[in-house]
C-alpha cells in the first residue's frame, strides 16, 4: 500500500507501493442540516412569550446609564429591504417588533461590501481607508487599532463574541479584547465540503445565551450570524414558505433563531440591554446584473437595517434620549456604532473616530457627513479596477473608469448616472473623496492554504493579481459581470459535484479574461481533482505564460509536477516560490514533498522544519515529517509527529490515517482500524485512509464490514491516481464474493 505524504489543499498524489498516507482535499459546499419545524415554532414562541414581556410598554425606549449591558448583532449579508419592518417580504416578527420599541434608521450604510472589512469598521469605528483591512484574505486588524471589545473591557465589562463563519477567525484579529472569542464552526484541516466553516444561527444563538445567562455585572456581547449568506438553503418549515425566495426564507429562519438571544436581552438581570442590529451588507440578488456581493456598491449591497432599542430593566433613573418607536431617515453608517454604543453607557468618544452617536442625532443636525465606501476585492483577486467611493447626504459618487452619479433622493434605485450632467457636484464629491486618501498599496499576505479553502468554501474565491497603475474601462467592473457570473457558476458547479459544468465555465472566463489568475487556479484545481493532471498542468502552464506568475501558481504548478513524476522540473520553481524570508506555508509544504518525492529526504526534513519555525503547528509539516519517518522505519518520531498533528487538530484526517500505519507496523490492528475509521468518517475522500480501512478489515476476518468500504474505493477512487489499487480492490471483492456471507 501506498505511503503520500500530506499535501497542500489542492492536491491529490498518485499511488505508490507502501502504507497509505493522507492529504488534504479542496473545498468542497455543503448545505446545513434542516432544523425541526417544532423546533422553530417553539423558538419564536419563547421570545414572545419573554422578550417582549420586558420590554417597558408605553415607556422611553432608551436612557443613558454605565449600568446595562450592550448586545450588538451583526446578521451577514441582510439587505435593508429584507427584514419586514423594512417593508420586506419575510416574516421578522422578533427584529420587527425590537425596532418598535426604539429606532429604526432607513437610510443606513455599510463600508464595505465583504463580510470582514465591513465587520472591522463595526467594531472599530473607522472606515476602511483607516484600518486597512479590504478583503476577506490577506488583511489583518492592525494590532494598535482597539476594537469595541477592548474599549469596553478597559471599563470592566466581561466581553464576548460569537462568530458564525470562518470570514471572521479569530486569526483576522477581530479578536481583540474579547474575554471569550467563541468560534466553534469547525476548523479541521478536513476537506471543507465534510466540515462547512459556518455553523447555523441557531446555534451561535445557543452558546451566547449560555453565556449570557453565567454574567453578574453589565456586560457585552456581539453575536454573529451566517445564514442568510449563499448558498441559500433554509431549514423546514422556511424552505417550503419560502420556495421560490431562499434568500427570504434564510432571513425569516435567521429571525426566528435570534429569539431566545432577545429573550436574554430582555431579562437580563433587572439591567436594561443595549441592543443594536445591523446588517454587514446586503446582496445583490440580480440588481445591476450583481448576483451576489463583493462585485459593485450600489445600494443593494452597500445599504443596510439599523436598529437601535433597549428592552429589559425596571427603572433607570436617567433622561430619555431616544422617543419609543421612531423611524429616522438622517444618514446613519456603521463608524456610527460605536460612538453610539460609547454613548449609551455615558463614556468618551475618542476624537480619532469619525462617526457619531446616534442617540441624539436628528433631521435638524444639519451638518453634511461624507461616508467612504469601497469594494475592492475584485482588484486584489482578479486584477479589475478598483471601485471606491463616497456619500453626502443624499449624493453618491463612485470612482471607476466608468465614474458613476446618483441622486439617491429622487434615484434610490440608481438608474440614472449624473457624470457630465452635473460637474459641480461631481467635483465636491471627488474633493470628498480624495479626502480619504488612497488604498491601492495596502499590504497584503499569503493565507495558508486551509485558510483559502475555507473561504472558497463560504464562497470567496480567493486569488492573486497585480496592481497596475492604470485601469481602463475594460477593467471596470460593471463591463465584467458577464465574467463575474461564469466565475461564481463554475465555483456553483464544483460545490454541486458538476466539474464537468465547472471546467466548462471556468475556460470561458479564461477565454474572456486571459490574464485573471485566480481563473487559471480554479480551472486546474478542477482538473487535477477529476484525474486530468495533463490538463491541470497545461492549463497552470498556460497561466504562467499569461503573466499571472504568482507565488499561487508557482506553487501549484510545482505540487502537480511533483505528484505527476516529474520532480526534476517541480524542484527549481518550488525553491523560486520559497525563496525570501517570508516563505508561503503551501510552497514550503510542495518543496518539501517534492524533495522526498525525490529521494532526499534530509533536505525535505529541513524543508518541513522550516515550515514549522513559520508556524509551530502546522498539521501537514508535522504529518509529513511523520511520513517520512515512516519511510525510514523510525517508528518512535513517526508516532511522535503524528501525535504532535493530533494534538495540534484532534480531527485531521491526514495524522489519524498515519498513525493508523504506525498502530499497524506495531501490529495494533484494531488501534489502527479505529484511526482509519476515524478518518473516512471524516472525509470520505480521502482514499489512502478509505484504502488502508477497507483492506484491514478484510485482513481482520472482517468482510462484511470491509465489503461496503471495498466498493466505495472501488467505485469513488480517482483512476487516474489510484489504477493499481482499484484493481487490487477489485480482485479483492472478486474472492470475497465467492466466500460464503
Amino acid at each position: 500500500m501506498a505511503k503520500k505524504l500530506s499535501r497542500t489543499s489542492q492536491a491529490k498524489p498518485p499511488a505508490g507501493t507502501q502504507a497509505k498516507g493522507s492529504k488534504l482535499a479542496p473545498a468542497k459546499g455543503l448545505r446545513r442540516p434542516a432544523l425541526l419545524a417544532g423546533a422553530v415554532v417553539l423558538v419564536a414562541c419563547s421570545a414572545l412569550a419573554a422578550w417582549f414581556y420586558f420590554a417597558r410598554a408605553g415607556a422611553p425606549s432608551f436612557t443613558r446609564t454605565a449600568n446595562q449591558n450592550v448586545l450588538l448583532i451583526t446578521i451577514d449579508t441582510l439587505r435593508a429591504d429584507a427584514l419586514g419592518c423594512y417593508g420586506g417580504r419575510a416574516a421578522t416578527p422578533n427584529l420587527d417588533r425590537l425596532a418598535s420599541l426604539g429606532e429604526r434608521f432607513v437610510f443606513a450604510h455599510a463600508h464595505a461590501v465583504i463580510t470582514l472589512p465591513s465587520h472591522v469598521s463595526i467594531l472599530t469605528g473607522t472606515y476602511p481607508s483607516e484600518h486597512g483591512v479590504h478583503d476577506n484574505a490577506g488583511f489583518r486588524v492592525p494590532s494598535g487599532l482597539p476594537t469595541l471589545g477592548a474599549m469596553l473591557k478597559a471599563h470592566g465589562m466581561p466581553t464576548a463574541a460569537f462568530i458564525g463563519s470562518f470570514a471572521l477567525d479569530s486569526r483576522f484579529g477581530l479578536n481583540a479584547g474579547f474575554d471569550t472569542y467563541d468560534e466553534h464552526y469547525g476548523k479541521s484541516n478536513t476537506a471543507a465540503g465534510f466540515n462547512m466553516p459556518e455553523r447555523r444561527a441557531d446555534a451561535v444563538v445557543a452558546a451566547a445565551t449560555a453565556w449570557i445567562a453565567k454574567q453578574q455585572r453589565p456586560w457585552f456581547a456581539w453575536v454573529h450570524v451566517f445564514d442568510p449568506h449563499a448558498p441559500y438553503d433554509p431549514p423546514p418549515p422556511f424552505a417550503q414558505q419560502y420556495a421560490d425566495s431562499p434568500y427570504t426564507g434564510e432571513v425569516a429562519f435567521t429571525d426566528s433563531a435570534l429569539g431566545p438571544l432577545l429573550d436574554a436581552a430582555g431579562d437580563a438581570s433587572g439591567r436594561p440591554t443595549l441592543v443594536i442590529v445591523t446588517g454587514d451588507h446586503g446582496e445583490g440578488l440580480g440588481d445591476h446584473g450583481e448576483l451576489t456581493h463583493g462585485l459593485f456598491a450600489y445600494e443593494s449591497t452597500l445599504r443596510i437595517p439599523l436598529i437601535v432599542a433597549q428592552v429589559g430593566g425596571t427603572s433607570v433613573g436617567q433622561a430619555s434620549v431616544l422617543a419609543r418607536s421612531r423611524v429616522s431617515s438622517i444618514p446613519a453608517r456603521h463608524v456610527d456604532i460605536v460612538p453610539t454604543v460609547l454613548d449609551g453607557l455615558g463614556l468618551p468618544k475618542p476624537d480619532r473616530l469619525p462617526g457619531r452617536s446616534l442617540l441624539d442625532a436628528t433631521s435638524k443636525d444639519a451638518t453634511p457627513r461624507s461616508s467612504y465606501f469601497e469594494a475592492l476585492s475584485t482588484m486584489y483577486n482578479r486584477g479589475w479596477a478598483p471601485l471606491k467611493g463616497v456619500m453626502v447626504e443624499r449624493d453618491k459618487f463612485i470612482d471607476l473608469p466608468l465614474p458613476e452619479l446618483y441622486d439617491l433622493a429622487a434615484d434610490p434605485k440608481e438608474e440614472t448616472n449624473l457624470v457630465g450632467k452635473d460637474a459641480e457636484r461631481q467635483r465636491t464629491l471627488e474633493a470628498r473623496l480624495r479626502a480619504f486618501g488612497s488604498t491601492q498599496a495596502a499590504g497584503r499576505q499569503n493565507e495558508d492554504p486551509a485558510a483559502r479553502a475555507r473561504l472558497q468554501a463560504l464562497g470567496y474565491v480567493t486569488g492573486s493579481a497585480p496592481g497596475k497603475t492604470r485601469y481602463t474601462e475594460d477593467d471596470d467592473p460593471k463591463r465584467l459581470v458577464a465574467v463575474d457570473r461564469q466565475l461564481r457558476q463554475g465555483v456553483e458547479y464544483y460545490e454541486r459535484r458538476q466539474p464537468e459544468a465547472a471546467i466548462a465555465a471556468l475556460q470561458k472566463v479564461v477565454a474572456e479574461r486571459p490574464n485573471m489568475e485566480v481563473a487559471y487556479a480554479q480551472l486546474a484545481t478542477i482538473q487535477w481533482e477529476v484525474g486530468r493532471p495533463a490538463d491541470a498542468i497545461a492549463t497552470l502552464r498556460a497561466s504562467m505564460k499569461a503573466g499571472c506568475d504568482s507565488v499561487i501558481i508557482k506553487t501549484r504548478l510545482g505540487t502537480y509536477l511533483a505528484e505527476a513524476g516529474n520532480v526534476k522540473e517541480a524542484i527549481p520553481l518550488l525553491q523560486l516560490a520559497v525563496a525570501g524570508n517570508s516563505a508561503d506555508s503551501d510552497a514550503l509544504n510542495a518543496l518539501g514533498i517534492a524533495l522526498a518525492r525525490s529521494g532526499r529526504n534530509a533536505e525535505a526534513r529541513t524543508t518541513f522544519e522550516r515550515l514549522l519555525t513559520i508556524e509551530p503547528a502546522n498539521t501537514m509539516a508535522l504529518e509529513n515529517l511523520g511520513s517520512i519517518a515512516l519511510g525510514e522505519s523510525r517508528m518512535a518520531d513517526a508516532r511522535k509527529y503524528f501525535a504532535s498533528a493530533l494534538e495540534a487538530d484532534a480531527e485531521s484526517t491526514q495524522a489519524h490515517n498515519g498513525m493508523g500505519v504506525v498502530e499497524l507496523k506495531a501490529g495494533n490492528r484494531a488501534a489502527a482500524i479505529q484511526h482509519f475509521s476515524r478518518a473516512v468518517r471524516r472525509d470520505p475522500e480521502n482514499y489512502d485512509a478509505l484504502y488502508n480501512l477497507a483492506t484491514e478489515l478484510a485482513n481482520d476476518g472482517q468482510a462484511d464490514a470491509a465489503r461496503p468500504y471495498l466498493e466505495q474505493f472501488a467505485r469513488t477512487a480517482p483512476p487516474a491516481f489510484y489504477a493499481r489499487d482499484i484493481q487490487r480492490v477489485q480482485a479483492l471483492l472478486e474472492r470475497l464474493g465467492r466466500q460464503p456471507r
